[in-house]
């Protein structure tokens, strides 16, 4: 019987006609908690025939037990870096994903994070569910300059918000949709330096690659507007943490909303957890039921197609073809 291990949690957990299209095969299905680590995944490969990871360690070691017999790797979600694809192509397995269906949700959780910060949220809801009835003085989000790394689909959400929030918009990235900035009146920013300079708050939306880990670090920091808020709604690794921390302590950086860590879980003395100015939810920007059910049903529709040999919807490794499985 085929086999497929299904490790993303949000798929398992939110109910939805992912799990009808993936019961309808008479697959046997193995189940995990993932994100899995390195070892964790290599106790559950060797037999299986699909994968559909979330953000498990897919390492070359992984990939090496996996053979002969893994077929597909099905990716829930867009982000491929825990994924090693140059060993996943050279092993002849087609790495699948599923752009084009988180884009909005994560929008809306960058300005949860936003707003959180800007209008000292979590302070008075404390306060009231304490007993108390404590005040800080926010600020408006309407005429500051909002900073996005990144024009991707995400980006470009991000700035469709801003705007109607009466907000000026300015982006960096190297893929630049120049008819959307005309559009919606987001200006380019020459360089990341010119971004970090102009900008009130600055957003991350870009991919985690070996250029842009640790791209947040002292001196791009160092070049932000002293008070400067950060949100990051990609990848941990982005930001260099340590030197992150220092900024948050100093108050060149006024606050950090995130939704990603360099350790995910993390362990409990990170030093992002401490911080009064910070806020880091545990990488569920993209968890709503709208975008998980349509994640999902990518996902799984993505494994259907190649496991039949069809062209499947969206393909990382284009160079290696798609098999029956």
């Amino acid at each position: 019987m085929t086999r497929v291990l299904l490790t993303t949690t949000s798929f398992q957990d939110t109910p939805g006609a992912h799990h009808d299209l993936l019961a309808q095969t008479g697959w046997e299905i193995i189940r995990a908690r993932g994100p899995l680590n390195e070892a964790d995944t290599l106790a559950l490969v060797g037999d299986i025939d699909g994968y559909i990871c979330g953000d498990d360690a897919i390492t070359r070691r992984v990939l090496e037990k996996a053979r002969p017999r893994l077929k597909v790797l099905s990716k829930y979600g867009i982000g491929v870096d825990k994924i090693d694809v140059k060993s996943a192509t050279e092993f002849g397995v087609p790495v699948l994903f599923t752009p084009g269906v988180n884009h909005t949700t994560v929008a809306e959780h960058a300005f949860l994070l936003l707003l959180a910060l800007e209008k000292n949220f979590l302070f008075h809801t404390d306060s009231t569910r304490a007993g108390g009835w404590k005040r800080q003085t926010g600020h408006e989000l309407m005429g500051k300059t909002l900073g996005l790394v990144g024009l991707g689909r995400i980006g470009q959400e991000v700035a469709i918000r801003a705007r109607a929030f009466g907000m000026e918009v300015l982006a960096y990235g190297h893929h630049y949709d120049e008819a959307f900035a005309r559009q919606h009146g987001v200006r380019r920013a020459a360089t990341l330096d010119a971004l970090c300079a102009a900008a009130d708050y600055v957003s991350l939306h870009t991919k985690l690659t070996p250029q842009t880990r640790g791209l947040i670090n002292a001196a791009t920091l160092a070049r932000m507007k002293k008070g400067v808020l950060i949100i990051n709604c990609a990848r941990g690794e982005i930001v260099h943490t340590a030197d992150l921390v220092a900024a948050l302590k100093s108050g060149q950086v006024a606050g950090y909303g995130t939704d990603v860590l360099d350790q995910e879980p993390p362990p409990p003395d990170h030093p992002l957890l401490r911080l009064p100015n910070v806020l880091v939810t545990p990488h569920i920007g993209s968890r709503t039921h709208e975008s998980v059910q349509r994640q999902a049903l990518a996902a799984v529709n993505n494994l259907l197609l190649a496991m039949r040999g069809e062209k499947p919807l969206a393909q990382v490794n284009l160079e290696v073809p798609v098999g029956k499985g």
